[in-house]
């Protein structure tokens, strides 16, 4: 579910980098603040990090226990994407095995369709190119965009910032999930454009 959030994180800043009137520019901060919103990617709280809308407010320097930095308050309006159960989302198939197959959508990769999950469909094991195949020979394989339902989440924190990420099951259960059908193609037809005589 897409949202608009107000959060607020801490910017520090070295006393170094202060002008001779111990002010900090605005730019430095808020440049700290989206290096470091890149190395957060996610939380458990508001789910993925899209956009910063607005700055809202920076705050009071405060003088850590360190003497040579400040600690900036800030606070931001985002954009946020938070997975929820019982949402239907679209994703590409990048990986899969006789056990089920792996889905990534945005800044999510750890989004698993079980094949317990997918009624009506088997497993087809082709030594190159393994796919699940249906009763009315819909194809799952590999760069397929599938339409599936949340059925649940999990939140996931490994090494501090490094890994953090919501992991999701799939399913297709329900009425329109599964692979999409897309129309045309992206190819030109130059056989079918017609160019005025010049």
């Amino acid at each position: 579910m897409l949202n608009e959030v107000e959060y607020s994180f801490y910017v520090v800043v070295r006393l170094a980098e202060l002008d001779e009137n111990k002010q900090v520019s605005q730019n430095l901060i808020v440049t700290r603040l989206l290096k470091q919103m890149m190395h957060v990617k996610s939380t458990e709280e508001i789910g993925y990090l899209l956009a910063v809308t607005k700055l809202k407010r920076i705050g009071t320097g405060l003088v850590l226990d360190s003497p040579d930095c400040v600690l900036f308050p800030v606070c931001v309006q985002c954009r946020t994407f938070l997975p929820m159960s019982g949402e239907i989302m679209y994703g590409v198939v990048y990986k899969i095995n006789m056990y089920g197959v792996f889905i990534k959508r945005g800044p999510m990769r750890f989004i698993y369709l079980s094949a317990r999950k997918m009624p009506g469909y088997s497993y087809v094991d082709d030594d190159q190119n393994p796919f699940f195949v249906s009763t009315d020979g819909s194809r799952i394989e590999l760069d397929v965009v599938l339409s599936f339902i949340v059925y649940g989440t999990r939140w996931t924190q490994r090494n501090n910032y490094a890994e953090r990420e919501y992991m999701i099951v799939a399913s297709l259960d329900g009425n329109g999930l599964g692979p999409m059908a897309l129309s045309g193609h992206d190819d030109l037809d130059l056989e079918s454009c017609r160019f005025p005589d010049s």
